[in-house]
């Protein structure tokens, strides 16, 4: 039985190496870490809150053999959340359950706003739009490709005859399109003048186009609090992953290598999460054959398990320090307008 966890780290079952690496990095700074896998709730898992008049609301948390006092959290890891498992619900009813499942899920959340959160829900929320993050971006002073996110194609057409042709699509989230069995993916791909010709689903979704930008080397940085870390790959050197290194991860898998940003677009980059009341990020970037930096996008809730695990980048300890609170760093809610 574990009593009054010092960390919730808020995942899902699927969610294999990383959480592990984070829980160990607490215990090792002396606090208990407390996995919270959101697909089990609310058919594994068992969460009561008791309220009365006369103290305060009570969160117990049960999951196997462990009953936990979640009134004892001092740092919240908000890393991923998946739907519950409900397969064995009579249809009719599967939407309504999660709903509710849900509902008490955000409750619990909203309850733990004394802790230390690696981010608070809302600001994820806000700070994963794309068009926010490029302007916010150009405000601290970072470089940004020209953008277009339209569902009209007459301005694409503009667009693409503005930069003489070259430019690619990406779409605004990740877009996964299931086909039979198999999740299909949209990566970022170049427009040629004949997909010009063939831009009528953009009725049924908008999409982004950027002026295409020449790449030395693309680079993914992570922010953790006040710490910098910075890795990159020389995707040019594989045709499938050339305009976008994900297409080849398999067969990038390994090339990661430790990098270093310049100190002002690393004090942008720190400017960039401030104003996003991030204290978590995992930043794209393109260095250009002349040692430019443009900025591509964060991601508020990135992945980074690979960058430890094949680079040696600490980020679980700095993760770690913040949700113990061994560093602490004030990110005051974001005020965002237009300037």
């Amino acid at each position: 039985m574990t009593s009054r966890p010092s960390v919730l780290i808020v995942t899902h079952s699927g969610d294999a190496e990383v959480p592990d690496l984070v829980a160990r990095a607490v215990e090792k700074r002396g606090a208990t870490p407390c996995r919270l896998d959101t697909d089990r709730f609310p058919m594994e898992t068992r969460i009561a809150v008791r309220q009365d008049s006369t103290a305060p609301p009570r969160w117990i948390l049960r999951q196997e053999t462990d009953e936990i006092d979640l009134d004892g959290i001092q740092g919240v890891w908000y890393r991923r959340v998946a739907a519950p498992r409900l397969d064995e619900v009579d249809e009719k009813y599967r939407a309504a359950c999660r709903d509710e499942s849900r509902a008490l899920l955000l409750g619990l959340f909203s309850s733990l706003d004394h802790a230390r959160w690696v981010d608070p829900i809302a600001r994820v929320r806000q700070a994963e739009h794309k068009i926010l993050q490029l302007e916010v971006a150009r405000r601290v002073g970072l470089a940004v490709p020209d953008t277009l996110t339209t569902n009209d194609p007459d301005d694409v057409r503009r667009f693409h005859e503005a930069h003489g042709g070259r430019i690619v699509s990406k779409m605004q989230h990740a877009f996964a399109v299931k086909d039979g069995g198999a999740e299909l993916a949209y990566f970022t791909r170049p427009v040629p003048p004949e997909d010009l010709e063939k831009l009528a689903g953009l009725r049924y979704a908008p999409m982004v186009f950027q002026e295409y930008v020449e790449k030395d080397v693309e680079l993914r940085v992570t922010v953790v609090g006040e710490r910098v870390f910075a890795a990159s790959i020389e995707s040019q050197k594989s045709d499938l992953a050339r305009h976008d290194w994900r297409r080849d991860g398999y067969g990038l898998a390994g090339q990661f290598r430790s990098d270093r940003l310049p100190p002002d677009i690393e004090s942008r980059v720190l400017a960039l999460q401030r104003e996003l009341g991030l204290l978590y990020g995992a930043l794209d970037f393109i260095r250009t054959p002349d040692g430019r930096h443009v900025f591509l996008e964060v991601n508020p809730a990135g992945e980074w398990g690979w960058l430890e695990l094949q680079v040696g980048l600490p980020i679980s300890g700095a993760l770690a320090d913040l949700l113990t609170g061994a560093v602490r760093v004030d990110r005051p809610p974001p005020r965002f307008g237009r300037v």
